[in-house]
This record gives structure tokens, sequence and C-alpha cells, in this order.
């Protein structure tokens, strides 16, 4: 920062400082931080009114940026909430943050993610 906005309490410093602030609090209020590499699932998942949601396997990959492993598309149990005892994010983190479950189905290549009430 330079030494002037230091010493004047410049208002773009103190404007930058709230921005900066309320990005902090931003992640921990939804969960975005949570659902790691699979946070763009949980943001699109989270601000959906709907109480079902059904993606293609690929709208999935194009909501996360990268392909989905191979797993997912052959084994109905990758969907399944993961290993709770891990303190890393995990892939179902991206639904469950959300408050929605996920229902595959392998052969149409597509997943529905059911709100829970």
């Amino acid at each position: 920062m330079l030494e002037w906005m230091k010493k004047r309490g410049s208002p773009a410093r103190d404007e930058a400082r709230a921005d900066a602030h309320a990005d902090a609090d931003l992640p921990k209020r939804h969960g975005y931080n949570k659902a790691g590499r699979y946070r763009w699932l949980y943001e699109y998942l989270e601000k959906r009114y709907a109480n079902t949601v059904v993606l293609t396997f690929g709208q999935v990959e194009d909501l996360l940026g990268f392909a989905l492993p191979d797993l997912a598309r052959t084994d109905q149990k990758w969907w399944e909430i993961a290993d709770i005892s891990t303190a890393e994010a995990r892939w179902s983190d991206a639904w469950t943050l959300a408050s929605r479950t996920a229902r595959p189905n392998l052969m149409a290549q597509t997943v529905t993610f059911e709100r829970v009430s």
C-alpha cells in the first residue's frame, strides 16, 4: 500500500479494507470454501429455487471447469456422501452443503439433485 494512503486515512484504503472483510466473511456464510474444487456446483445448486435439479454429467463438468472422475460415470456409489471423517473438502459437499441429495442415472449420464426437506 502506498505510504500516503496510510498517513492520510484514505477513503480508498477504508473501502478496500471493508471489501476485504466482506469477501472474507462470504465463504464462511455460504459454505463456498467447504465444497473445495466442486464449489461452482455448490454455488449453482444453492441458487436454484427448484426442489429438483437435473443436470447431465456434461453440464456438471461445464459448471466445474474440469471432467468428472471416471467413477462418477460408472459407479453409483461415487454419488453417495463421501467419508465424513476427513477434514478435506469432499465432492459430495457440493450438494450436501446446498441441502441436496444426488441420484445419478448412469445410463442416461444425468444426476438428479433433490432438496432435502
